[in-house]
């Protein structure tokens, strides 16, 4: 039997799942603060519409996107009119625009294409790895290197559009408004022989250039700081215009993770400000490109 949508009307089967994007994620937000603010329980919602409980959810937490005349009618409930009304209808309309990613959806991962969308539209990303150099900073021969042994299965045809996938991320970097990156490695990313030798090299020159870049920091935790929190493993921070909250992302063998509990969100701030407190700085983390490179 077909299921019936948000209103009570036939639906059509479900098309294959996509990630929130920011712009999904702020409408969601703007509906539950207007719930909120008009003093109204979910179940209250549902009562005085046609909505069903599990939709409103759904709608509220940015796991699909409310139809026109569903958002017309929580809308008129919460009396929300003029440009406030037509800047939430414009929210609802380009919820699912994710750019350049629309040609390459269909061959990567939900996860992955959920991490581009969302990288596209932060300010700023702090990335801590342990073990890479960060994908927004890697050349073509490494990040072909690591795509062709992570995994080791992965076709050529696969591996290719990865690739392409990684450096068009990479234009994130250029432009006038560039996103500000944040990396902070360990020491052993740069000692690990990626590809061979001459690629590593490639890669800490370039890493080297663009630590000059004034939207790019990078620090190197160095193997004299011994243990510390980043062991546990790479992650991501990515971080939002004002009215959108941070996202963490975890790339994992479990799968990947995208964490937005204000608890996760404050813990991951706090590892990041240990991080950069045990690292070098920037000007020493140069010296170390520089000797590292000469290592390889």
């Amino acid at each position: 039997m077909r299921e019936r949508d948000e209103m009570g009307g036939i639906t059509p089967p479900p098309p294959r799942r996509q990630p929130p994007t920011v712009r999904l994620r702020r409408l969601a937000a703007e509906l539950r603060r207007l719930r909120q603010e008009a003093g109204l329980a979910q179940n209250e919602v549902t009562d005085k519409t046609d909505l069903n409980l599990a939709t409103l959810y759904r709608i509220e937490t940015a796991k699909t996107k409310p139809q026109l005349r569903t958002l017309n009618a929580l809308l008129d409930l919460y009396g929300v009119t003029g440009s406030q009304r037509t800047d939430l209808v414009s929210l609802q309309k380009e919820a699912r625009q994710r750019g350049w990613l629309n040609g390459f959806e269909a061959n990567l991962s939900d996860q992955y294409t959920a991490l581009i969308s969302l990288e596209a539209e932060a300010e700023q990303a702090i990335n801590y790895e342990s073990l890479f150099i960060p994908g927004l900073l890697q050349t073509e021969d490494y990040a072909r290197a690591v795509i062709q042994a992570v995994p080791p299965t992965a076709t050529d045809a696969q591996v290719e559009n990865r690739v392409t996938a990684r450096l068009q991320r990479q234009a994130l970097l250029e432009g006038e408004t560039p996103l500000r990156l944040w990396a902070i490695l360990d020491q052993a990313a740069l000692y690990r022989t990626v590809g061979s030798d001459a690629i590593m090299r490639n890669q800490l020159a370039h890493l080297a250039r663009q630590a000059q870049r004034p939207h790019i920091t990078i620090q190197v935790i160095p193997f004299s700081a011994g243990a510390h929190s980043g062991m546990l493993g790479s992650f991501i921070l990515l971080k939002f215009a004002r009215g959108n909250s941070d996202v963490i992302y975890i790339d994992s063998m479990a799968g990947d993770l995208f964490l937005e509990k204000e608890t996760d969100i404050a813990r991951y701030n706090d590892m990041c400000e240990h991080l950069r407190a045990i690292a070098l700085s920037p000007a020493d983390t140069a010296a170390l490109l520089a000797s590292s490179r000469e290592d390889h």
